[in-house]
């Protein structure tokens, strides 16, 4: 596209800062933009700036509380069969795992790739990555096989996260099983609708969130590498969550006796108005209602034994088969908005640092990825057993409560540990 077009479709999609900012700046910094603003659907940008306008819409008289696999109340011939299925496809070398690591360390006050954050657990300190190296390799030797292993990057720690592998021999992991791939980014709108300059004279984007993963997956050929090697089964999960079970071969076994494309681990909420997202039915299809759009009602409601009707939350712990994938890798899933502050170059070309939220980024979700099919499989796991999430420097999910559930485990599970 030229330059002129360029400048006709900013007027036209009222983009009046960034031509205040062409107009004012050396014939150099004026070049970078054009050719970032080359590569920007501005039609596209204008959809994102309606989806602000919107809000949740969810009718609680539609939605109905989920069914799931309870272990606990499995017969052993039940629970047996089950892991023998998942346990088979691992073996026979058609499964593969995904790590969503293109976050960074912010709320932990870290600054860096998220996974190369390092947790005081025991017997040693080990780095985010390191965990879950560990956690490949023992099933590894538990079936006798090497499981590839691809790491979902962003643009921003790609290289970071590349170079910090390199840095520490892939932590004994066969570098040749190891793929990297970088997710999406969109750009950032302020309230009125207006693209952001950072300082270097950048159109401001951000990571397009975990649900970015199956096109990223397709547009960086990992799906075909994928079929190549003849892989079914995918387990895709965070990279914060140290007790991840990434070979979960008893959810795997759930999934292909129930004839599912898709499975998922649960865990109740420790309260109503914990930050997880809710698993529910809506039209007869899993649905997955996240904590900042559930409604109030729905977030109280209890069933006859006054327990949390709606108490199955979702924590991102994944399986999919490789042709899900696919399918899920060529549809459109909707957009998420967050409300944040943004430093910007005004249209005098100073930068201002605001004082409040102004302006919005746009994510894809996992979980919607559930709606496109009718049949979905879900575990129920424990919060001791399945989920330490490392989000926060302090309190709730923190390295401290990670940490904490992280050594119980092990301690419970002393033989597993490598």
């Amino acid at each position: 596209m030229e330059e002129n077009e360029i400048l006709e479709e900013l007027r036209e999609y009222k983009q009046p800062r960034l031509l205040d900012i062409l107009n004012k700046v050396d014939i150099n910094k004026r070049e970078k933009l054009i050719k970032q603003l080359s590569q920007i659907n501005l039609k596209e940008i204008e959809k994102l700036y309606e989806n602000i306008k919107e809000t949740a819409d969810v009718d609680v008289g539609e939605l109905k509380p989920v069914k799931s696999v309870n272990p606990d109340k499995l017969s052993k011939e039940e629970f047996d069969e089950y892991e023998e299925l998942g346990a088979n496809v691992v073996k026979n070398n058609k499964f593969a795992v995904v790590i969503m690591a293109g976050g960074e360390g912010t709320r932990l006050g870290f600054n860096g790739p998220k996974g190369t954050f390092k947790i005081d657990v025991e017997p040693k300190p080990k780095y985010l990555f390191e965990i879950m190296a560990d956690s490949i390799a023992r099933a590894n030797k538990k079936y006798g096989v090497t499981i590839p292993w691809y790491i979902m990057t962003s643009n921003k720690n790609n290289e970071q996260i590349v170079n910090f592998f390199e840095e520490h021999s892939y932590f004994g992991y066969p570098k040749e099983y190891v793929g990297f791939f970088e997710q999406g980014e969109l750009p950032l709108i302020t309230e009125d609708g207006q693209l952001i300059v950072d300082e270097d004279y950048n159109i401001r984007k951000a990571a397009d969130g975990n649900g970015s993963v199956f096109k990223s997956m397709r547009d960086r050929g990992v799906i075909e590498d994928m079929k190549a090697k003849g892989i079914e089964w995918v387990y895709i999960g965070q990279i914060d969550n140290v007790l991840l079970k990434m070979v979960d071969t008893l959810l795997m076994g759930v999934a292909i006796k129930e004839k599912s494309e898709i499975g998922t681990r649960s865990i109740l909420k420790a309260f109503p108005k914990e930050k997880v997202g809710t698993l529910c039915l809506k039209n007869g299809k899993v649905k997955v209602i996240e904590y900042s759009e559930i409604p109030e009602e729905m977030i109280e409601a209890k069933n006859e034994n006054g327990e949390m009707l709606f108490g199955e939350s979702n924590i991102t712990c994944n399986l999919f088969s490789l042709n899900a994938i696919d399918k899920i890798s060529k549809e459109n899933l909707p957009y998420h908005k967050a409300h944040k502050k943004y430093e910007y170059m005004d249209e005098n070309c100073k930068m201002v640092e605001p004082s409040e939220p102004n302006a919005y980024k746009f994510e894809y979700f996992i979980f919607d990825s559930f709606e496109f099919f009718s049949q979905i499989s879900i575990v129920r796991g424990k919060r001791e057993e399945d989920f330490a999430p490392v989000k926060n420097k302090d309190g709730v999910d923190s390295p401290e409560t990670a940490i904490k559930l992280y050594n119980e485990y092990w301690r419970r599970h002393e033989d597993g540990r490598m």
